[in-house]
């Protein structure tokens, strides 16, 4: 080959090294890129894309793979083999400080019989046998043959020298041994209100209901600092495990508020949690001084209200009596004049009001009470927890004054074996209406109320779609004229739980600017068998573009 053609050749090479070189010095340099994914975008023409660009925790661009890959170059590439990918989740109401104290709590959850109850309890015992106090949660007694409450009797013989206080699934209602009872001087006169302390023929039962429970709950010791820590950090692990990226906690008193914001600084509690406060007198005061509290992970602009009880343990307000409790309609919390006050004030202060509504008698009186002070249509978001039972008559308040419905799918699959009993059949038809509720605004927040529930929201997905349990019952779902679809559900999950919260202009959509806070699964809940979506899997879980959680 002569020196000319080598030359030429050597100059083909030097231009075409030189455009390679000039092509990737060109690219824009971002931390992560997630391509080859089916990404769910939830923007508002719900847009799939392919890949993603994330730099300095926000996405930067959103496409096709070839575009994004074509433009940006990351140190951290992750080829996602045509799994979906959707915005991180978002549980719209929960209570993850509760959840996470639980966790060293013997677990009731799922116990067929009281027996059963009696044997987790001796276990638990056995396990921490120094312990002040054995604590307990999940018992249902609806899920029992015995549908009756049960009796502190057994607790008394085998634990007669340590206070037991076992709370039911709804946490509004628990069940104690004499000792307990005894060291918060309760007895048969005892007066209560928005609450019951149970007596059969002049004797205590140890059933305490609502406000009945605290008298006891106030007399258990706290948790050291480390153990509430541990608690918090094995809890938050556990909710990036189902693909939770944010959670709103629901009912806090200032300190655990400032353990959270430590704990974040530390950059040791990563989930990002929207607080809701709980109305005690401190927190008032303190907050109404000093106003809301926002950073880049705790957002305390809220406060939780209590209404009323739950329909599992007859507290829930109704308007009329209980199907199966012909004398009972339940009860307030407090006096009506207290809920007018507190929403005036917080109206006044630029909190939102957000309150727990289960009976149709106290979701119309807060209805009303939010109309009183909202007028009309407003941007003010405040919210009603739970929305269990709404009157016809009341589903067009919320509308009318921008209420947002804040809902627990799973809590109408978990009810709706002996709700009809409870309310009966006419009544049972306007509970769990979250389409209904759905259609006053065009959105819902949906939220799973754990450890009332279970943390996974795809539990909740599945509820929400299908309206059926675990094991796919009944067939053809309950009351499917108030079920959502696939669309709606993982909206209510993400961008209207984001809504709810303030937080949509940041989070709950895979779009540019935003957080990149967003879950890989190992199938497409949009697409598989309705029957398939309890068993998908999160792979991946990501907060900030950084990994949190990996399925090994």
């Amino acid at each position: 080959m002569n020196k000319q053609l080598m030359w030429s050749f050597g100059g083909l090479f030097l231009v075409a090294f030189s455009v390679l070189l000039t092509f990737c010095q060109s690219k824009t340099k971002v931390d992560l890129i997630v391509y080859n994914a089916r990404v769910y975008t939830v923007n508002p023409n719900f847009d799939e894309a392919q890949a993603f660009a994330v730099q300095d925790g926000k996405f930067v661009a959103i496409g096709l793979t070839e575009e994004i890959r074509g433009k940006y170059a990351a140190q951290q590439e992750m080829d996602a083999q045509g799994k979906p990918v959707y915005p991180g989740f978002i549980d719209a109401h929960a209570h993850f400080y509760g959840y996470a104290l639980n966790l060293q709590q013997a677990d009731l959850v799922g116990t067929r019989s009281f027996a059963e109850v009696v044997q987790k309890l001796e276990q638990h015992r056995q396990k921490y046998p120094k312990a002040a106090w054995l604590l307990g949660r999940g018992w249902d007694q609806n899920d029992w043959q015995n549908k009756s409450f049960p009796t502190q009797d057994t607790l008394n013989l085998l634990f007669p020298d340590v206070p037991v206080f076992i709370e039911r699934i709804d946490g509004h209602a628990a069940l104690v041994n004499k000792k307990a009872l005894d060291l918060a001087g309760i007895s048969t006169q005892t007066k209560i209100t928005g609450g019951v302390i149970e007596q059969n023929k002049d004797k205590l039962t140890g059933i305490l209901v609502d406000n009945a429970v605290e008298l006891v709950a106030a007399k258990i010791p706290e948790p050291s600092g480390k153990e509430k820590v541990a608690a918090l950090l094995q809890a938050q692990q556990n909710c990036f495990a189902v693909g939770l990226t944010t959670v709103v906690d629901a009912g806090l008193e200032k300190p655990v508020i400032d353990l959270y914001d430590s704990l974040q600084k530390a950059k040791n509690l990563k989930i990002r949690l929207y607080a809701m406060l709980s109305p005690s007198a401190a927190n008032q005061h303190y907050y109404f001084e000093n106003g809301p509290y926002h950073t880049d992970r705790l957002d305390v602009s809220s406060f939780k209200v209590y209404a009323d009880g739950a329909l599992g343990s007859r507290g829930a307000c109704l308007l009329h009596p209980y199907h199966d409790r012909p004398r009972e309609t339940g009860f307030l919390l407090r006096q009506s004049t207290d809920y007018r006050k507190l929403a005036a004030d917080l109206f006044q202060h630029g909190f939102q009001m957000n309150t727990h509504a289960i009976g149709d008698s106290a979701n119309r009186l807060l209805a009303d009470i939010y109309g009183e002070v909202l007028k009309s249509k407003n941007n003010r978001r405040w919210r009603i927890e739970h929305a269990q039972v709404v009157n016809p008559t009341d589903v067009s308040k919320f509308g009318k004054y921008s209420i947002i419905p804040s809902v627990q799918p799973t809590h109408a699959t978990s009810d709706m074996y002996w709700a009809g009993d409870r309310l009966g059949t006419e009544r049972l038809a306007h509970a769990y209406a979250y389409k209904d509720l759905l259609n006053q605004n065009g959105f819902i927040a949906l939220g799973s109320d754990f450890p009332v529930e279970h943390i996974n929201p795809l539990f909740g997905f599945h509820a929400a779609v299908a309206r059926q349990d675990a094991k796919n019952y009944p067939a053809g779902g309950f009351q499917m004229n108030n079920a959502l679809g696939r669309e709606q559900a993982l909206r209510g999950t993400t961008i209207w739980a984001a809504y709810a919260n303030f937080e949509e202009k940041n989070r709950g959509s895979l779009e540019p600017g935003k957080l990149a806070d967003f879950v890989i699964l190992n199938q497409d809940i949009m697409t598989v068998p309705a029957s398939e979506i309890r068993n998908t899997q999160v792979t991946n879980t990501f907060v900030n573009g950084e990994e949190v959680f990996r399925r090994k």
